[in-house]
C-alpha cells in the first residue's frame, strides 16, 4: 500500500494554489453552440456597422402579408408567364419556316401580314398556356407550404406533381402520372440549382 504525502501547507497571509483546470468536455460545449442549452441572439445591425432599420410601420407590415399571400403570388406567376409564354410564342413563330405556307403553292412567299397574323396568333396561345400553368404552380406551391409550414424543396416538389398530374389528367391516367412525374423532377431540378 502506497502512502502519498501530503502538500505541503500553505504559509499564512499566502494565497491557496488554483485547482487544476477542469478539462474540456466536448459535449458540454457542444450542448451550448447547437443543443438546447443554445440561446437565440438578437443581431443588431448597428453593433457590426451596418445601418441600423427602424422598427416596420402597420403599412408596412399590410404590404408584406399582401405580398407573401398565395393570390398575390399566383397573380404574380400568371402576368409573368403570359408575358414569358407570349415572348416565347413570337420567337418561335418568328423562327418557323411553315409560317404561312400554302401546300397549293409552295413556292409563294407569305406576306408581312400573314407571318405577324400567325406570331400573334401564336404568342396568345402560348401566353395563355404559360399564365395557367404558372398561375396554377404558383398558387399549389403555396398552399402545400403553407400546410405543411416549412419552406424547403419538397414543396415545390409536391406541387409540381399536382400542377403535371392536372395537366396531363385530361389525355387520361397514364398521361396524368407522366406529367406528375416529368414536372417533379423538374420542379426538384429547377429548385436545386436555385437555391
Amino acid at each position: 500500500m502506497a502512502i502519498m504525502a501530503a502538500p505541503p501547507p500553505s504559509a499564512p497571509g499566502e494565497p491557496a494554489p488554483p485547482p487544476p483546470p477542469q478539462p474540456l468536455q466536448y459535449s458540454l460545449l457542444l450542448q451550448h453552440l447547437v443543443g438546447d442549452k443554445r440561446q437565440p441572439r438578437v443581431w443588431d445591425p448597428a453593433i457590426f456597422g451596418g445601418i441600423p432599420c427602424p422598427p416596420k410601420s402597420e403599412e408596412q407590415k399590410m404590404v408584406e402579408r399582401v405580398m407573401e399571400s398565395c393570390p398575390f403570388k399566383a397573380a404574380l406567376a400568371c402576368v409573368g408567364g403570359f408575358v414569358l409564354g407570349g415572348a416565347f410564342g413570337i420567337f418561335t413563330a418568328g423562327i418557323d419556316t411553315n409560317v404561312g405556307f400554302d401546300p397549293k403553292d409552295p413556292y409563294r412567299t407569305p406576306t408581312a401580314k400573314e407571318v405577324l397574323k400567325d406570331m400573334g396568333q401564336r404568342g396568345i396561345s402560348y401566353a395563355k398556356n404559360f399564365a395557367i400553368v404558372g398561375a396554377m404552380f404558383s398558387c399549389t406551391e403555396c398552399v402545400v407550404e403553407s400546410y405543411r409550414g416549412k419552406s424547403d424543396w419538397k414543396n415545390s416538389v409536391i406541387s409540381g406533381c399536382i400542377t403535371g398530374g392536372a395537366i396531363g389528367f385530361r389525355a387520361g391516367l397514364k398521361a396524368g402520372v407522366i406529367g406528375c412525374g416529368g414536372f417533379a423532377a423538374f420542379s426538384a431540378a429547377v429548385d436545386y440549382y436555385l437555391r
